[in-house]
């Protein structure tokens, strides 16, 4: 078993997922996450690593010394997250290696149901044949969002570690709790991290690069409605629920994710919550075009508009927290990040394409604040899912990747 593989079997049997119900001030969102990153401290201590911080937030960060000669040359972040979705299952994950021969891959058989992924599904299968794949046992997610980015970052640090020849400048690493739902590395003390750029492994199929996410937000549609006995509520009543539901049937039916693709942005329901009386819908929007994503937002506050005109003023409320933001626009001073990462994958065999992300990482928030990070691919499939997997050549293919891209910062970077 590769060092690479070793890790990600183990880390991916520690629960973190991130809870998207708690307080927006309680971070971590849950508590497990906690004992992934006290078990990540120790594993950077155990690297080599100087300066290994676990904060009360459940921020692991750590610095790598440079190679000899690239002292002077600025720090590179590598980021990853430590949560898993909370969309699956992700108690007890039990990772197993399929050694695939065509057709469906299975995960498992739960409950007499057979869970898989056909080729139709991902046609990238039909390239894996003969290859060894890891797998969930198809009652719980995979984790390989993001565990798969952790075990590569620290199977590089460990190659690093072995091998002194190898350039890199200075490394920071930072694995970050609650990113499935949207807190961004918020509390990253960026001068206390110390890297000039960086890179999030957080991202598909192992060749696939990103710089640019959507801009999202997430709605909160409230709506009041008011209760009197059903015998007496003609002309009175106004049923919640009812209403909730014709705000629904008003948003564009063909604009929600199922029925979107490439650079399409949607409005996706998430939760809805309450009572005839009273009750919440949830709603994320996403739009690639700033404008486009105004007016995603205009639109539900029409909806809520009409509505009151129908049923009474302060009948529907919407409300927006704005997630983060198109990044695309922070790099075109600083084109090596993506030059750079476009030749390390072409010296390890792998022929990149560049890829807009239909979603956001960590590297959104920060790069808005200051530390351009772009997003590396990290080589899952069917991420927040059951059917979650990741082939065993993709891991050790990006540790391939990532010591020929640090390399590339062990010399001064011309914009």
């Amino acid at each position: 078993m590769s060092d690479v593989l070793e890790r990600f079997m183990r880390y991916v049997q520690v629960s973190s997922q991130s809870n998207p119900l708690a307080p927006e001030d309680r971070v971590p969102s849950a508590p497990c996450e906690r004992d992934m990153a006290a078990l990540l401290g120790k594993e950077l201590r155990d690297l080599g690593c100087d300066d290994v911080v676990v904060d009360q937030h459940a921020y692991v960060t750590a610095s790598f010394a440079a190679s000899e000669g690239a002292e002077h040359l600025p720090a590179l972040g590598l980021i990853a997250h430590l949560d898993s979705s909370s969309d699956a299952p992700g108690e007890g994950v039990r990772p197993h290696v399929v050694h695939y021969e065509g057709g469906p891959l299975v995960s498992g058989v739960v409950d007499g149901k057979t869970i898989s992924t056909t080729p139709d599904e991902i046609p990238d299968l039909e390239q894996m044949v003969g290859q060894d794949i890891v797998c969930s046992d198809g009652t719980t997610l995979l984790s390989a969002d993001d565990k798969a980015g952790i075990a590569e970052i620290c199977s590089l640090l460990a190659r690093l570690k072995d091998d002194q020849t190898l350039p890199h400048p200075c490394l920071k690493v930072a694995f970050v709790p609650d990113e499935e739902i949207g807190h961004g590395a918020a509390l990253l003390d960026l001068d206390h991290f110390g890297a000039k750029w960086a890179y999030t492994v957080d991202g598909g199929p192992i060749g696939e690069f990103s710089y640019e996410c959507f801009t999202a937000s997430e709605a909160t549609v409230r709506v009041r409605g008011v209760m009197v006995h059903p015998g007496v509520a003609k002309d009175v009543m106004v049923n919640a629920i009812t209403v909730a539901s014709e705000f629904a049937g008003m948003v564009p039916a063909f604009e929600r994710p199922e029925h979107t693709c490439g650079r399409e942005g949607f409005y996706h329901p998430l939760r809805i919550d309450g009572t005839a009386s009273e009750l919440t819908l949830s709603y994320i929007i996403r739009d690639f075009d700033a404008e486009l994503f105004d007016r995603r937002e205009r639109t539900l506050r029409d909806i809520a508009a009409f509505l009151n005109t129908r049923y009474g003023e302060g009948t529907v409320e919407v409300s927006f927290k704005r997630q983060y933001r198109n990044m695309a626009e922070h790099f075109a001073d600083s084109r090596f990040l993506v030059d750079n990462v476009l030749e390390a994958n072409r010296e390890v065999g792998i022929e990149p394409w560049i890829e807009p992300i239909r979603g956001g990482t960590d590297g959104a928030e920060l790069t808005f604040r200051g530390l351009p990070c772009p997003n590396l691919a990290a080589g899952g499939y069917n991420m927040h899912s059951v059917r979650e997997f990741v082939p065993v050549k993709s891991l050790e293919l990006t540790v391939d990747m990532l010591e020929h891209l640090v390399a590339k910062f062990a010399v001064a970077q011309e914009a």
